[in-house]
């Protein structure tokens, strides 16, 4: 196995982001520990567990990043495509050290001196490591192999056990806060010789799995095989127009092709497409870029479709192009497992549904994207707040979750009605005063009549509440005090009436049928 190592990689990504020296002596923290630090640092007594204001008096300057795991997987990724180009079947084992199954590369280059050199020279090359050191081992096993390329070595097929057995226990966990070690080490088993003597089922028995596991590195016993990630597929498709096309029915002809294409090369894959991305370039540069989203899976007369509705509405719009459409592309944005949305036997249930959803396509199309909108349910407490409109297709993803908590929430049943503006109204007590409710929640006189706007007030035969919210009372500007109830009239009515507090201002928000 080979092993591709960059030292002390957590340090060199927050360095060159933050424009440092390479010289300057730099540590990396997480919860006010450093976890790593560089070369210079190390030279000045730093040390990997040490507090930040212990490591910055060791070596006063000392720059203190803090650690950012993304950025060190991002910038590992250049030198990992970098690798797969020389050898592909590349298995991260964390960003900085990468490893390699060595029997393909060496038969390709003639031994394993040549893949180093092949390997070394496609690595520093990337430009992303700016001169960051990269150290390359061959060994059996991947432990082996990783502190092989620690030292630079190349380790003899089956010299795996010797070439571990000089190395000191702590080889095992570098970061040294693993108790097996503390325990192996007041043993006296102070190498990884010593340990990997200790009979295999006595080791099982007396330290447990983590205690095998640790035994098998120890004897260089690790023999299992790379795995390699997968380079991610393309399923992108597209078409050139060759002169550039103006007809919509020419275009849509021309693209029953990469339409059963795209949907093919999904299908190959135990994948359909719920989301697509269409994209249309003009001879003049002009573009349009429009996702279509689908309630069930896209088949190749789907997708063609869309392609007729999206370039009719282009190529007749008030911004239509100056030239012809010279290129297409098909972008799956959302896919499914194959039979996620299996149709039933007959062809029967959704019949309607797509219909539905290829008419209100269609009207989106020749109208706008926001001319038809969708109701997604939203986080919230009063009915209105929960219900968010959406241009229909787009993803229906709520701002704010539905499950948290809400206090002052309305509670179930919802009304059937919302009415957005709510109307004014009326709620009286039996002396015909408006009823109000205190700071505490309290209500000193009930409901007893009740008038929708200027209508004549009606006698209120029960009601529930009421929910008092205090919202947005951090805020001078925003802040108000919102009481809500549930009325019914002697008419057999129901409403939801919410009265703002102290002025005793009601209004109708909502009604239940």
């Amino acid at each position: 196995m080979i092993a591709v190592w960059c030292p002390d990689w957590p340090v060199t990504t927050v360095r060159l982001e933050a424009g440092l020296p390479s010289e300057t002596p730099t540590a990396v923290i997480t919860g006010n520990h450093i976890v790593a630090c560089s070369h210079s640092a190390r030279m000045a007594g730093v040390r990997r567990g040490l507090r930040r204001r212990e490591a910055q008096a060791r070596c006063p300057q000392l720059a203190v990043l803090p650690r950012n795991e993304a950025l060190e997987a991002r910038a590992f990724e250049p030198v990992v495509a970098a690798l797969e180009s020389i050898a592909p079947g590349v298995e991260i084992t964390r960003p900085g050290l990468a490893a390699i199954n060595v029997k393909g590369p060496t038969r390709y280059f003639g031994g394993e001196t040549a893949v180093l050199h092949t390997l070394s020279r496609a690595v520093m090359d990337v430009p992303a490591l700016h001169g960051a050191d990269v150290l390359i081992g061959i060994a059996d096993g991947a432990f082996a192999a990783e502190h092989a390329a620690r030292r630079g070595v190349i380790v003899d097929p089956g010299g795996s056990p010797e070439f571990l057995a000089g190395l000191p226990i702590e080889t095992l966990d570098p970061a040294g806060t693993s108790p097996l070690i503390d325990l192996l080490r007041r043993l006296g088993l102070l190498t990884l010789g010593s340990f990997a003597a200790l009979p295999p089922r006595d080791v099982l028995a007396r330290f447990g799995p983590s205690g095998a596991w640790a035994h098998r590195q120890s004897s260089g016993r690790d023999d299992r095989p790379v795995a390699a990630r997968r380079p991610p597929v393309e399923f992108s498709v597209e078409l050139d127009f060759e002169p550039a096309l103006d007809r919509v029915d020419t275009v849509a002809f021309s693209a029953r092709g990469i339409a059963e294409e795209f949907v093919a090369g999904l299908g190959s894959h135990g994948l359909a497409c719920a989301c697509l991305e269409l994209q249309a370039l003009s001879e003049n540069g002009e573009e349009t870029v429009r996702r279509w989203r689908h309630a069930g899976v896209l088949g190749p007369s789907d997708v063609l479709d869309r392609v007729r509705w999206q370039l009719e509405g282009w190529l007749n719009g008030p911004q239509r192009p100056t030239g012809g459409i010279s290129r297409l592309t098909l972008v799956p944005i959302e896919t499914v497992p194959t039979g996620a949305h299996q149709r039933a036997l007959w062809g029967g249930a959704g019949a309607e549904d797509e219909r539905a959803h290829r008419a209100l396509a269609r009207v989106q199309t020749l109208l706008g994207h926001g001319s038809v909108l969708a109701p997604v349910l939203d986080g919230g407490r009063d009915p209105l707040q929960r219900t968010r409109l959406v241009p229909w297709g787009d993803e229906p993803v709520a701002v704010h979750s539905p499950q948290q908590p809400w206090p002052g929430q309305l509670p179930a049943p919802a009304p059937s009605v919302l009415l957005d503006p709510p109307r004014p109204a009326r709620v009286l007590d039996t002396a015909g005063h408006p009823v109000t409710v205190t700071e505490r929640g309290a209500m000193p006189a009930p409901p007893a009549l009740f008038a929708l706007g200027d209508e004549r007030p009606v006698a209120v035969t029960s009601w529930a509440g009421p929910w008092p919210v205090d919202e947005r009372w951090w805020s001078a500007e925003s802040a108000r005090q919102v009481v809500r109830c549930q009325l019914v009239d002697v008419r057999g009515r129901a409403y939801l009436v919410s009265g703002h507090m102290p002025e005793g201002r009601w209004q109708v928000d909502a009604i239940y049928d």
